[in-house]
């Protein structure tokens, strides 16, 4: 809880009505004002195609007790008196603003914190380690994806009686994990790979891994790299860094190194340490995930019975290598969103399973230049994971088809539609029990769309 009267000032802050005695408890905030709940804060967020700001009124009316604008609008006395037992403050940055309140509330901070980052997989990979540390303490984690300066503010204001923070770090260009990073000052980092995503903004992995390396920059005490990453271990290996590394993977050998991988319907099975470890997921890129949340377990004292049985039910994001059973088709709805290495991972699994393999992909976003490059890379995918059918859904994915066809995949396995509804017709036509489907793209294509009419 914070008072109002100890914010004004901060980014300019200026309360328009309400009362500074009253205190904001930042553990109940929303940017969004459909999903505003009693008594909740209300903050005004500007994006691409959208400003909070205009929704204030929205968001008092279900129930929202203050609201924190960046955007100067016309007070009346008929608003102040419709609102006069509300709080409005407004300040020149919301960005800034929360920084401010954040900062000195960190720097008393004496919990070890845990940044993750990496260019796929970071919530999954919070979670896991968030879920295996909670064995022994009390955690405080980024909640969703709220990965931005923004995000790890509002996460620090959220502290109370936390012996332990994971938080997660995203960018999309150069320069943010850095602001992030000097914000945090976290004790343990971890990078679980160097990908495409936002190569288009940053032009190469290379210059990617460089601006994922920022972390270091505001690292206090380790670093936990994924030495099977080419670049991550190209890094390593010039040894140019004073920082303590620790290394996992699975193919080249490292300081917890995952052995003897099996996948079946019921979850992916490994060793490590001679200790056989069960998940409840499918893929090779959550054996990594469990390999780091195991490795950081251990780091801070958590028994490795414990570990093992924290890893046995990982808890997992809404539409992330999600498995549905119907009907006698199985489903792998991996909707939220897509990068070249995911779409890899997950169709590694589906290669694994029994009866027809059917990829149904769309595209991959922000990757500028190298939209055409990487699409086509993925046709090669679909050829080396022995996919039966492919269906593919958009401008970009188009090349996925293409560069399958020309490699040798049937012409009459391939389809291309531009819209959803029709591939939906054409799956439900062909749709036949024991089939396996994977269903996959960028967050906007929307696919979730598709699971639900397919089910």
């Amino acid at each position: 809880m914070i008072k109002i009267s100890n914010m004004i000032g901060i980014s300019n802050a200026k309360l328009i009505f309400g009362s500074e005695n009253e205190s904001v408890d930042f553990n109940n905030f929303s940017k969004d004002s459909r999903i505003v709940k009693d008594g909740d804060v209300f903050i005004g967020i500007k994006g691409d195609n959208f400003d909070g700001n205009d929704y204030f009124e929205e968001a008092y009316k279900k129930g929202a007790k203050t609201c924190i604008l960046s955007k100067k609008i016309n007070i009346t006395e008929e608003l102040k008196d419709k609102y006069k037992d509300k709080n409005l403050i407004i300040v020149d940055s919301i960005e800034e603003f929360l920084v401010g309140l954040a900062k000195p509330i960190r720097e008393k901070l004496s919990i070890p914190i845990i940044a993750v980052t990496g260019s796929v997989g970071k919530t999954s990979t919070k979670n896991i380690i968030s879920d295996v540390l909670s064995s022994k303490y009390k955690v405080l984690k980024t909640s969703g994806n709220l990965n931005t300066l923004i995000g790890l503010a509002l996460t620090i204001l959220k502290v109370s009686d936390e012996e332990i923070a994971v938080i997660e770090l995203g960018m999309s260009q150069a320069g943010e994990i850095s602001k992030l990073t000097n914000f945090l000052k976290p004790n343990i980092g971890v990078i679980i790979n160097i990908g495409t995503a936002h190569i288009g903004n940053l032009g190469s992995r290379e210059n990617i891994l460089k601006a994922k390396l920022e972390l270091l920059e505001g690292l206090q005490d380790a670093l936990f790299i994924n030495n099977d990453n080419d670049l991550l271990n190209k890094w390593y290996n010039k040894k140019e860094n004073n920082i303590s590394t620790i290394t996992y993977g699975i193919d080249k050998e490292s300081d917890f190194q995952g052995q003897n991988l099996k996948y079946d319907k019921s979850g992916s099975h490994f060793s490590i340490e001679n200790n056989q470890i069960d998940i409840n997921v499918i893929g090779k890129h959550f054996i990594y995930n469990s390999i780091i949340a195991y490795a950081i377990g251990k780091h801070f004292k958590i028994k490795i019975e414990d570990i093992i049985e924290k890893l046995k039910n990982i808890p997992l994001e809404p539409d992330r290598m999600e498995l549905i059973n119907n009907n006698d088709i199985t489903i792998i709805n991996d909707t939220y969103n897509a990068s070249y290495d995911s779409v890899y991972y997950a169709l590694e699994v589906l290669s694994t399973f029994i009866g027809r393999k059917i990829a149904i992909l769309g595209d991959i976003k922000e990757l500028g230049d190298y939209s055409e490059k990487i699409h086509r890379s993925i046709g090669d995918l679909i050829i080396k994971n022995n996919i039966d059918i492919l269906i593919t859904i958009g401008d970009f994915a188009k090349y996925i088809n293409e560069e399958a066809i020309n490699l040798g995949f049937k012409k009459e396995n391939s389809y291309h539609f531009n819209n959803k509804s029709e591939a939906i017709k054409l799956i439900n036509s062909i749709k036949t029990p024991g089939d396996n489907y994977l269903i996959k793209a960028s967050n906007s294509m929307k696919f979730k769309e598709i699971v639900e009419k397919i089910k």
